[in-house]
């Protein structure tokens, strides 16, 4: 049950607040610090397209094993601890990677650090749930503008941190900020141990709501988790296609210069903000959240079919409307603390949405690549994306009325 009344944010949880928040931050720095400094690192180690794409296909594969698994091990390790230790993992893998002297210890720090940002994915929704169970659009909405934020900065500043100290640095000083995250969160362990040692004392023994095995298992009989993973899925889909391929429709459709469309895509990353601080504030308050959903979709539909039909003719709002389709993620991620009963059921929902949305992100751009290859052009790929975001249409109705994933269960509602 919700308070009747929100109540403060700081209502004897300013430690959690900072650490959710600057756990946002560093959600996505990992994946933005290696592209803009390719040359730099090329000089010392051997990157060609390969090596490239095998790193490129990194975040959103380590991202879906996270979210498979991350669920699991809240179970056993505990949701603050679990968050604590990905943390580690960031800060290890982004170390390793600023000390590599040879291919595959990049790939490994890569891969280290990429893990620990997944199981972050998994772990915020929950934590938000636990903490802030009055304030979650709030929340939501702050930690993801923070998300895209931290990866905008870092896209930003690494390159010229490279040009200054060298691209080893470069990668290490996004580790500092890390270990900056990491701090609240150790606060909150010792916090809980001196909690627990004195409620032993009492003889009361917390009990602590992670999730079982079984409804880890369960939730694939939830229709209400289906769908939240499908519209997650679309969103991540799109994304992921988008920083893979836009900058080479636009040149190649558009005739804009490499430039130009290096300019379109920070278009394409800068709407995103607003949709970040708004959304989850709207999904919390709107009864039917399908209009949201509904129009991320027709966002998604008009900018595609602006750049089919008529693509020289203002490109810059066919970008503007493509980079506001992703309003389904922080959407996504607000419903799923929203369509979850239990703190229990929202770690397991967190883990099952996130496992099925990277695992489907993670085939856009190599399905646009292949779809390029077969016919020569990117009418047939405007065309994929266009139905792609018509059927999630179809989809997304479903959350028209509030569903929840543990009456789900109870029915084993078929899918």
């Amino acid at each position: 049950m919700l308070p009747s009344r929100p109540l403060p944010l700081w209502a004897g949880r300013t430690v959690a607040l900072l650490g959710i928040l600057l756990v946002g931050l560093n959600l996505r720095t990992a994946v933005a610090v290696i592209s803009p400094i390719v040359a730099e690192i090329n000089v010392d180690i051997r990157l060609d397209s390969v090596a490239l794409g095998v790193i490129g296909a990194v975040p959103p594969i380590a991202f879906a094993l996270s979210a498979l698994f991350g669920a699991l091990l809240a179970k056993r390790i505990g949701l603050e601890r679990l968050l604590a230790l990905a943390i580690v993992a960031m800060i290890v893998g982004q170390l390793l990677r600023s000390a590599a002297t040879n291919y595959p210890v990049l790939l490994i720090g890569s891969i280290i650090a990429m893990v620990g940002a997944g199981i972050g994915n998994v772990l915020l929704p929950p934590i938000v749930k636990r903490y802030f169970p009055d304030r979650i659009g709030l929340v939501t909405s702050l930690y993801v503008t923070l998300l895209s934020i931290g990866t905008a900065v870092t896209a930003a500043l690494t390159a010229p941190i490279a040009d200054s100290v060298g691209w080893r640095m470069s990668l290490a000083v996004w580790s500092i900020m890390a270990l900056v995250a990491l701090v609240p969160w150790v606060l909150v362990l010792v916090q809980h141990r001196r909690e627990r040692s004195a409620l032993a004392a009492d003889d009361e023994a917390p009990e602590l709501e992670e999730p079982s095995a079984g409804s880890v298992g369960r939730i694939w009989h939830s229709r209400t988790a289906w769908t939240i993973a499908i519209v997650f899925a679309l969103s991540t889909f799109h994304a992921y296609t988008a920083f893979a391929w836009l900058p080479q429709l636009l040149m190649d459709v558009v005739g804009v210069s490499h430039v130009q469309a290096g300019s379109l895509l920070a278009l394409y990353s800068i709407v995103g903000l607003p949709s970040a601080l708004i959304v989850p504030l709207l999904t919390v308050r709107l009864k039917n959240v399908s209009w949201i959903i509904q129009s991320g979709i027709a966002a998604f539909v008009l900018g595609y079919l602006g750049l089919l039909l008529v693509p020289t003719v203002v490109p810059w709002l066919w970008v503007v409307l493509i980079g506001a389709g992703p309003l389904l993620f922080p959407a996504a991620l607000t419903l799923i603390n929203l369509r979850t009963r239990t703190h229990e059921g929202s770690v397991a929902m967190s883990g099952f949405v996130q496992t099925i949305g990277y695992a489907i992100g993670a085939l856009g751009p190599l399905l646009v690549a292949t779809l390029h290859d077969l016919t020569g052009g990117w009418t047939a790929v405007l065309v994929l994306l266009i139905a792609t975001a018509l059927a999630c249409a179809i989809v997304g109705a479903r959350l028209a009325k509030p569903t929840f994933v543990e009456d789900d269960i109870a029915r084993r509602r078929p899918v």
